[in-house]
């Protein structure tokens, strides 16, 4: 109860009002104003007792009050001080925690490190043995040369060649095609055959099997740094180096395609991969090539052949999806990379090819395909990067 109704009950207490005396002054006596005098007089002491009892009961409201109010805020603060030790515990719990995997993060990257740096020591040591066989088979084979050219007679021909046309001369034309290929085969061999790493990659080129090419390759792939030096050398070797890479794209859309959780088979993928490269080892021959060879090489013959299985393969790109590739598909990079090689891309239409260069955006081999395929114009902000 409110202080002031407790005072003004305490009021009402002491000092009645009388209505009748407000209301009707002449009508009461002389008598009854003494007896009521009396009356209120004897009323006092109870009421004095009356009023010392309803302060102590208001005090005892009061302590009561305060005293309630006093425990709420000390429970309130006991909570407080409970959850912010249960969240500072907690967040030493989490910072423990966060140590320790740092800690094991790093032994990871610590060990991963020494694995990698313990495998580049042994591919530079690998690299340097073959480098130093390589120096000495050289130095052997012009050892040899040396003591074959000194052994020699020196011959001295007096005969007027004029009078003996050139051989070349008498031949047909495709005939010393022929020859020009074969003497810059020859040249090849003389100057690359103690450089082989791989003599079974010279072999089977020599006897133009694409498969045994293939399985070759995949099986050892781990050092194919060295195969895609290699290659274009082993090419050489073949009587049709360029029917040789067109019999290797067999099977790179014939193949059963199993999905493992929605991926390409590896082994498909693996071939395919192969094929790309071929190409590309077949066009790092091409580029070393003059003129009349190049023309042996890359007849009208074989440009129809290959013609004709990019009309095969270009159907299959149609179902092709640029955001799908990620600018990393590899039939696309195929289909672009067999055009290039054998000089047919000015059979298909620009704007086609202009539209498969995204899905092969992201592959290193892009620039330089964009310009063997004459889209430097189309496509400036790729030919930049290359």
């Amino acid at each position: 109860m409110p202080f002031f109704c407790w005072v003004g009950w305490f009021f009402f207490i002491l000092f009645p009002f009388n209505y009748s005396t407000c209301c009707f002054p002449s009508s009461i006596s002389a008598m009854e104003e003494n007896q009521s005098v009396a009356t209120l007089m004897d009323s006092t002491t109870s009421k004095i007792q009356q009023l010392q009892k309803a302060f102590a009961e208001l005090e005892s409201h009061r302590a009561i009050t305060l005293n309630l109010r006093w425990k709420e805020l000390e429970e309130h603060f006991h909570g407080l001080e409970k959850s912010l030790k249960r969240r500072f515990h907690e967040l030493e719990d989490q910072e423990k925690e966060f140590e320790t995997k740092t800690r094991k993060a790093r032994e990871i990257l610590q060990t991963r490190e020494a694995a990698v740096l313990a495998k580049e020591q042994t591919t530079l040591e690998k690299l340097q043995k073959k480098r130093d066989a390589a120096v000495f088979a050289i130095s052997t084979a012009l050892e040899k040369q040396r003591k074959v050219s000194s052994a020699e007679p020196a011959i001295v021909s007096n005969v007027d060649e004029s009078r003996a046309p050139p051989v070349e001369d008498k031949l047909p034309d495709s005939m010393s095609l022929e020859n020009n290929l074969e003497s810059s085969k020859k040249s090849s061999e003389s100057e690359n055959m103690e450089l082989k790493a791989y003599p079974q990659l010279f072999k089977l080129c020599e006897e133009m099997n694409s498969e045994g090419l293939h399985k070759f390759i995949s099986d050892n792939r781990k050092n194919l740094a060295v195969l895609k030096e290699e290659i274009p050398l082993a090419l050489k070797a073949a009587a049709d180096p360029a029917r040789l890479v067109l019999d290797s794209l067999e099977g790179f859309y014939h193949m059963e395609v199993s999905n493992v959780d929605g991926k390409k088979d590896s082994s498909l993928l693996g071939l395919r991969r192969t094929c790309i490269m071929l190409m590309e080892c077949l066009s790092i021959l091409l580029a070393n090539l003059n003129l009349n060879t190049l023309t042996a090489v890359i007849s009208q013959g074989v440009k129809e052949q290959a013609k004709a299985i990019a009309e095969e393969w270009k159907p299959k790109l149609d179902t092709l999806d640029v955001d799908d590739s990620n600018g990393n598909s590899l039939e696309a990079h195929a289909f672009l990379q067999l055009l290039a090689t054998f000089s047919i891309a000015s059979d298909f239409n620009e704007e086609e090819l202009s539209r498969l260069i995204p899905m092969v955006s992201r592959r290193r081999q892009t620039p330089d395909l964009c310009r063997s395929l004459g889209l430097s114009e189309k496509m400036p902000e790729i030919t930049k990067l290359g």
